[in-house]
């Protein structure tokens, strides 16, 4: 069989011989065929396929093990079935959801795209403008929910993606470089086929999920390997191009863990952007001496002030080093609470807020170590 493709001719510089060393139909063939028999076609978002349930899980997803993310997608969908429904939510109730995914953003945007949806008349729009002018859907996004649920010719450029083209077509330099991205964009394009384009931006995503992976790629499994150019050049393991290395930066806070006598914590709301973003979490100081005359100026009874072992959390540009301070006070009644940001909860609790993964961890932690000592 044949497949029509959607090729373009792209001018290459001096540094680089030629991206299309095999026919777009053959390696089309090859990989279909691969898919047709050892692809995935059991994970959740693969049942029921509609815009809604690519979008979610194309954004779930991303810088996210698919391991990690059935149960979350799972657990998600049964909440918030439809575009409707997550759009009619509260953004509390998304967030907890979303609670221990990381990039928060990610949920913002999601609650704040079903809304828009929503508001003009519920249909996902079925082209990459559209899709892109919505917030959170790149380019790779709306490809994917356009090609997966409605059966257009679009090419995807996820990480997988990238790591396979960059590899099949020995393209050198860093991904996230413009000119790198571009070039593996148009030959993403050269390679999406007209027909079978659900299967095909499946099998890609396959490929690099199960076959050319980051670290130990199993080549001689691969149904492409023969075309590809750092196979050929012995480069398998230097391609994808590693992002420059930069020194981490380090930020060091302290965590308040003030607590009542009714053994109750104080968790505060985070403002909607930036870093967990509306979720709940501890107070948060620069300075140790900073925090205790919070707690002084706000607080009557307070007994002890006892930090605890810092801790690391890492994001993607730097490591967070927090202390957490833990905070006795028998007469918290005199603070007035700002606008509802800030709420007393029994540490039991925690599972019924949106909280970022670290104070999650460090709640059940207080907990467990607060229940040993009554029973030690």
């Amino acid at each position: 069989m044949t497949w029509k493709f959607a090729g373009k001719l792209i001018l290459t510089d001096k540094n680089t011989t030629s991206f299309f060393q095999i026919p777009a139909e053959s390696f089309q063939q090859q990989l279909l065929a691969w898919f047709d028999v050892h692809g995935r076609k059991d994970l959740p978002w693969q049942q029921h396929i509609n815009p809604y349930r690519v979008w979610l899980s194309e954004v779930m997803l991303q810088q996210t093990q698919v391991s990690s993310v059935i149960a979350y997608f799972n657990r998600f969908v049964g909440r918030f079935p439809t575009v409707q429904s997550l759009a009619e939510a509260d953004i509390d109730e998304v967030l907890q959801h979303w609670s221990g995914l990381g990039y928060y953003a990610r949920a913002r945007n999601l609650h704040k795209t079903a809304q828009i949806i929503v508001d003009n008349g519920g249909e996902f729009p079925h082209s990459i403008a559209e899709l892109t002018a919505l917030p959170g859907i790149g380019r790779s996004t709306a490809g994917a929910i356009l090609s997966i649920a409605c059966g257009q010719s679009q090419p995807i450029l996820d990480g997988n993606v990238k790591r396979v083209l960059a590899r099949f077509c020995a393209i050198q330099g860093w991904p996230g470089d413009a000119k790198i991205s571009s070039q593996l964009w148009q030959i993403s394009e050269h390679y999406t086929p007209i027909l079978r384009t659900a299967a095909y931006t499946q099998a890609m995503m396959d490929l690099g999920a199960t076959l050319c992976t980051r670290s130990k790629p199993q080549c001689g499994a691969c149904p492409v390997a023969y075309g590809c150019q750092a196979k050929q050049l012995d480069l398998v393991k230097q391609l994808p191009t590693a992002k420059p290395r930069k020194d981490t930066p380090v930020k060091q806070i302290y965590f308040l863990l003030l607590q009542d006598g009714e053994q109750r914590l104080l968790l505060e709301k985070r403002p909607s952007s930036g870093i967990w973003g509306g979720l709940w979490s501890l107070p948060e100081f620069d300075e140790i001496n900073q925090l205790q005359d919070w707690c002084i100026e706000r607080y009557c009874g307070i007994t002890d002030f006892k930090p605890l072992a810092v801790q690391r959390h890492s994001f993607s540009h730097y490591h967070l080093d927090y202390t957490p301070v833990l905070v006795s006070s028998q007469n918290p009644i005199n603070y007035v609470m700002e606008a509802d940001r800030r709420v007393w909860y029994k540490a039991e609790q925690i599972h019924s807020l949106g909280l970022p993964a670290p104070i999650k961890r460090l709640l059940a932690q207080h907990l467990t170590e607060a229940h040993n000592d009554e029973n030690g």
